[in-house]
């Protein structure tokens, strides 16, 4: 058994001689790690943590109680050929979550590094999840959808397979997502809508005054202006950093990207009172 001689294990913890755990690692009671694990230093397993073969960590993440890692893919077209599971460092996946290797022979479902995935949800088989997002509880990631750096995910979020979530985008609770999301917007809805710009996650993650403007004059560019697709994305590839990054997003997306939310209005409150994309 390569398991480091400063880890501890469980007395009730079974480990297969061929996995290797790293050292400073915690494995707690009524744990199971397969053969083909691969597990960096100072990583945590709360009690009843199963990690199947094929699945390799980085250091320091910390996986709660009843998770399953690795798991078969949901299917039915998985004939049990080697699949993997890669999963970066600082990662923090909290109670009863389940994360699938890849469905075809040598493929590779990959989480990167820091992210905080909650409580009783499931990302899918060759999935790319990136570094410092948020999953939150209850949220479901389907087969091949990628979610990219620093996106927020609330609760109850439902994701069509091969969809798209950009960088810095944030997806509201109980929201379908079955379009891409490009990067720095706020989305939500049953059929998930933009809503307007994510200034609260810009303004955390270090961007100025100025790229938030940007990327309001590129929602407005693409959802207000009456300008045709083609024409508001030349407008944003002439623009800053920004503008351009959701530029590059929307000319590769093959789902298309969400539309806007259909204008509301309640009685008693002004024309666009309820819309946060006016000021």
């Amino acid at each position: 058994m390569a398991v480091d001689p400063s880890t501890y294990v469980a007395p009730t913890a079974v480990i297969h001689p061929e996995a290797k755990i790293g050292p400073g690692c915690h494995i707690g009671e009524f744990c199971v790690v397969e053969s083909d694990v691969e597990m960096g230093a100072e990583c945590r397993l709360e009690p009843y943590v199963y990690v199947k073969r094929w699945t390799t960590m980085g250091s320091r993440n910390e996986i709660s109680a009843g998770t399953a890692l690795g798991t078969d893919p949901l299917d039915k077209g998985f004939t049990g050929e080697r699949s993997y599971l890669k999963i970066g460092r600082g990662n923090r996946i909290r109670e009863h979550y389940t994360i699938s290797r890849g469905t075809k022979p040598e493929s590779v479902t990959v989480l990167g590094d820091d992210n905080y995935i909650m409580t009783s949800g499931h990302i899918a088989h060759n999935c790319v999840v990136g570094s410092n997002t948020v999953i939150a509880s209850c949220s479901l990631v389907s087969g091949y959808a990628e979610v990219e750096d620093n996106a927020f995910i609330s609760g109850g979020v439902v994701i069509h397979q091969f969809s798209k979530i950009g960088r810095l985008s944030m997806v509201g609770g109980n929201s379908r997502v079955n379009l891409d999301i490009p990067p720095f917007f706020l989305t939500v809805g049953f059929h998930v809508e933009a809503i307007g710009p994510n200034v609260v996650g810009m303004r955390r993650a270090g961007y100025k005054s100025a790229d938030v403007r940007a990327v309001k004059e590129a929602f407005r560019l693409l959802y207000m202006s009456g300008l045709s697709r083609a024409e508001a994305l030349s407008q944003l590839e002439a623009g800053p950093e920004v503008s351009r990054e959701i530029a590059a997003f929307a000319r590769s997306s093959k789902r298309g990207i969400c539309p806007p939310r259909r204008k509301t209005h309640r009685p008693g409150t002004a024309e666009g009172a309820d819309d946060p994309t006016i000021e």
